[in-house]
């Protein structure tokens, strides 16, 4: 009888072990399972955010690259031909030719100022003279401060010439000359094209033009 129970109780033990080694093992196989899911998850969303992270990190890098780099074709030679226009733009047309002029046909270049005086169609060339001829086009004269400067009398084409009359700044001699000797400095009078080159000299003419 002793022998029967001792039996029967080995054989309960035997079963209830076996159970729980069943029980552990599918537990630890169902934490392999989710933690292989879940590492496989994990992997795919820290590759899809590193990827993200990547494109964006570069394409702010292209951005300011881009924003940074100077474009080839605005790079320094269209700024310094944009600002000497824009200097000149400051000045009128008639200033930039009365300096223009003087610069090409005035005789003394280092003048103190540049006066500028008008003289109508109908004018005297020699106001002192009654036998003087008149002026057929109206006609400016340039001139700097000091007889020594010379002067430059001329009307203009409004084709980028003028014609430069051969009068003195001031008027010496025996009067009257005669009529053929005006009109001889009228008729004789001397085409010239101006050269329309942009020089600073201009600039700096134009800001020593007196105008009466």
């Amino acid at each position: 009888m002793k022998k029967l129970i001792r039996k029967l109780l080995f054989y309960g033990a035997s079963l209830l072990l076996s159970g729980m080694l069943v029980g552990c093992a599918g537990k630890e196989s169902a934490v392999d399972s989710s933690g292989k899911d879940v590492m496989s998850d994990s992997e795919e969303v820290s590759g899809i955010d590193e990827s993200r992270a990547t494109d964006e990190l570069g394409g702010a890098d292209d951005e300011a690259a881009n924003d940074i780099a100077p474009s080839p074709e605005s790079d320094g030679k269209q700024t310094g031909d944009k600002k000497g226009k824009e200097t000149l733009s400051m000045y009128s047309t008639e200033q930039i030719e009365y300096a223009r002029i003087w610069l090409q046909l005035g005789a003394i270049q280092d003048v103190d100022e540049l006066n500028v005086r008008h003289f109508p169609a109908g004018t005297p060339l020699n106001p002192n003279d009654d036998t003087s001829a008149a002026y057929p086009k109206d006609v400016v004269q340039l001139a700097g401060s000091r007889l020594v400067d010379g002067s430059v009398t001329y009307s203009s084409n409004g084709d980028g010439t003028i014609h430069v009359y051969n009068v003195p700044l001031r008027w010496d001699g025996r009067y009257p000359a005669g009529e053929k000797f005006y009109t001889d400095l009228i008729t004789q009078t001397k085409r010239v094209y101006v050269d329309p080159s942009e020089d600073e000299r201009i600039i700096e003419l134009i800001q020593l033009l007196r105008v009466h």
